[in-house]
């Protein structure tokens, strides 16, 4: 279990890398020895996990099979593809579901609408947690487990007001979970909007999110309720029993 929970550290710190590593880049973000990550590298590359241009590392083609094995076999997939289909057409909006994988989101479904987004929304790319369609799943956060992320993304977004950030970080959250839904401006591409709202199984625990993206200037706050309806009722079509 070690040697597995080691390896997946080096592939995660390929996939967050977003760039091909040097070893000792790796033995950094790891924390593992130089000796260890060059063993566990060459396992990977044996077996197309990893591949290496001169001294460098990155994620192999066969990633892409892991990826496709869960799109096409996740029922939560399958279940929510006829509704964001329907939901696009409905609001001629780009409709997205998106899953939590640790401290991160990514896109796993994806329905362009009629009103195309001027930005590329990332199939695969890890996402954030504390802004947009992210927050859905960080207002399920326990206390210890909120103070645990903020801890994690403080360098990269506080600025030295670590506790001002926090604290508006927390009471956006608790208002989201109040509310049920997130309606975001602006925050993570200027001049992009979306509408949020979470998808839950039969204990209530979140799974997913639903969402709705475009351009600001093509919704009206004023529509914004109708839009929001639109989305709830996608989300509780998806609930998983």
């Amino acid at each position: 279990m070690r040697s597995l929970d080691r390896a997946i550290t080096v592939v995660e710190a390929l996939e967050e890398a977003g760039r091909p590593l040097k070893l000792v880049e790796i033995s950094r973000v790891t924390g593992l020895h130089n000796a260890t990550v060059q063993r566990i590298l060459n396992a990977l590359e044996s077996r197309g996990r990893v591949e290496r241009d001169g001294r460098e590392y990155r994620s192999g083609a066969s990633a892409v099979y892991g990826a496709h094995a869960y799109l096409t076999t996740s029922p939560l997939v399958e279940r929510a593809k006829p509704v964001l289909r329907e939901l696009a057409q409905r609001t001629s909006l780009t409709a997205s579901l998106f899953v939590r994988a640790g401290w991160s989101r990514v896109v796993v479904a994806r329905v362009p609408g009629a009103k195309p987004l001027a930005y590329e929304l990332p199939m695969g790319s890890r996402l954030s947690l504390h802004r947009g369609a992210g927050k859905i799943f960080a207002a399920e956060f326990s206390t210890e487990q909120l103070t645990q992320y903020i801890e994690q993304v403080a360098p990269a977004e506080m600025c030295g007001e670590s506790d001002a950030w926090g604290a508006q970080l927390r009471a956006q959250l608790n208002e989201i979970r109040a509310q049920g839904y997130h309606i975001a401006r602006g925050e993570r591409i200027v001049g992009a909007m979306s509408i949020s709202a979470p998808v839950r199984d039969r204990s209530a625990a979140v799974r997913a999110s639903i969402t709705v993206g475009a351009e600001s200037r093509d919704v009206a706050e004023a529509a914004e309720q109708e839009l929001l309806a639109e989305v709830k009722h996608a989300a509780e079509a998806v609930r998983l029993s």
